[in-house]
């Protein structure tokens, strides 16, 4: 710009400034995707889309209660019209579900895929050195070498059977006059505790 003679349109210079910036930023940056929209936003929708943003524009040059009101009005119609869209979309996606499905785990396995979308599996691990690894056998190799030790106990066989201690029981055994006796004071108890009841 500061190089600009006084003779040039400093217009047509901005042009050109500005479409060397967008054009170097696509280059760098990479060009987004435009967000794709869901299946059941047709035109209609889209117009409804464009009537909002105008009546917020509109509010936006002039807050008066007329322009709050038609936005609200806009809004609430808009939405109601989202809504009825996405559930009759939904409504039929599930009745093509109910008709295609052979089995009810094909059936939920479908709604699932349906209502999550496609999520591709992510497997990636982090290996020794906490650098992500990606590709199978490197992922594998990590799990081998993580549970390696851990499941893999050194010096096991040189324990020998003689060495093994058994375990004393915490409880001693019961013998059958315990445990006729333990009867006989629930029977007691029982008979205290209906007794007790049938006074209040």
């Amino acid at each position: 710009m500061e190089n600009l003679s006084d003779d040039e349109d400093i217009n047509k210079s901005w042009e050109n400034i500005e479409e060397n910036i967008k054009t170097s930023a696509k280059e760098s940056l990479c060009l987004q995707e435009l967000k794709q929209h869901k299946p059941w936003f047709d035109e209609e929708c889209l117009s409804l889309l464009d009537q909002r943003k105008q009546a917020k524009m509109q509010w936006m040059h002039d807050p008066s209660q007329i322009n709050v009101n038609n936005l609200n009005n806009v809004r609430l119609g808009a939405s109601r019209h989202f809504r009825t869209y996405k559930k009759a979309y939904l409504k039929a996606k599930i009745e093509e579900l109910e008709t295609n499905s052979k089995d009810i785990r094909d059936l939920y396995r479908g709604i699932n895929d349906f209502k999550k979308g496609y999520q591709p599996r992510i497997n990636i691990v982090k290996d020794d050195k906490d650098d992500l690894v990606a590709d199978s056998h490197s992922i594998l190799t990590r799990w081998r070498n993580y549970f390696s030790p851990i499941l893999n106990l050194r010096g096991v066989h040189d324990v020998r059977q003689t060495e093994t201690q058994k375990a004393e029981p915490l409880v001693p055994e019961s013998s059958a006059s315990d445990i006729e006796l333990v009867i006989e004071n629930l029977k007691v108890t029982n008979h205290q505790v209906l007794i007790k009841y049938q006074q209040n």
